[in-house]
């Protein structure tokens, strides 16, 4: 390595990027994109779930937005990303209003679809905060191999939910801040004993937000969705790279997503 210049936190790199529409089961229109390797069929898919919308949570949040910056032609993984019902981002605002996790499942399912009518390969939810509520509620779908979570808070999701994940045998993987807000790694264990394949990995020194740890996130995901990509994924780009502004967003990455109980 040497020379060639670094990915930073904005850096785009090169994607066939396309803005889309997801349609849900009740008539809305929600906004997303999906980013596919710009050169070849993509190896896994990630259908991202962010974090809670009334706290800053969006299909940008940090984390999201960078799997869709670089995965793409880092790993040859297909990103799709989307608006809730009623969630802003500088993509637009889908239809609809915040409904606590409840109506939002038939968001899911519309994402679920468009993968699976578009024949997106090997679907992994991928939620984050509020997201992981989400996935472990509504995401448990036949189309879908596993889910990997990202600061899981179980506020919404109950025992049942991970019942019914234990089942399926379909994998689950934790990835569970040392100093989270909600759910810390030794909790974390003890919650999702119920769930007998989850794999829970404390990550030292992280918190929720999962800032300056992006990278270490990005590189355990595709360590799951993408076994025969090497990882730790590059840090540097010999091509064309843009840079993002994303300067829109500054204000929001660092507010905490307080999920709130109901």
């Amino acid at each position: 390595m040497g020379g060639m210049p670094a990915i930073r936190a904005n850096s785009v790199l090169p994607a066939r990027r396309e803005a889309v529409t997801l349609h849900t089961a009740d008539g809305l229109e929600l906004v997303g994109e999906l980013s596919l390797p710009l050169d070849r069929d993509p190896v896994a898919t990630l259908i991202c779930l962010h974090p809670l919308p009334t706290h800053g949570g969006m299909m940008d949040s940090h984390v999201i937005r960078k799997a869709a910056f670089r995965l793409p032609a880092l790993a040859g993984v297909a990103v799709l990303r989307f608006n809730t019902r009623g969630t802003s981002s500088e993509q637009g605002t889908s239809q609809g209003s915040f409904d606590n996790g409840d109506a939002e499942r038939l968001d899911v399912a519309a994402a679920i679809e468009y993968a699976e009518f578009h024949d997106l390969p090997d679907l992994w939810i991928l939620g984050w905060s509020f997201g992981t509520d989400l996935a472990l509620m509504h995401g448990l779908d036949p189309a879908v191999h596993g889910a990997i979570l990202l600061s899981p808070p179980l506020r919404y999701s109950g025992p049942e939910h991970l019942a019914a994940w234990a089942a399926s045998g379909k994998p689950v993987t934790a990835l569970v801040p040392e100093h989270d807000d909600y759910l810390q790694p030794p909790e974390a264990r003890e919650r999702f004993a119920a769930v007998p394949q989850a794999e829970v990995l404390g990550i030292d020194g992280a918190k929720h937000l999962w800032v300056g740890d992006a990278e270490t996130v990005l590189d355990l995901v595709v360590e799951r969705v993408a076994p025969g990509v090497d990882v730790p994924l590059p840090t540097e780009w010999d091509g064309p790279m843009e840079t993002a502004d994303t300067s829109a967003y500054a204000d929001r990455t660092t507010a905490v997503f307080k999920d709130v109980p109901r």
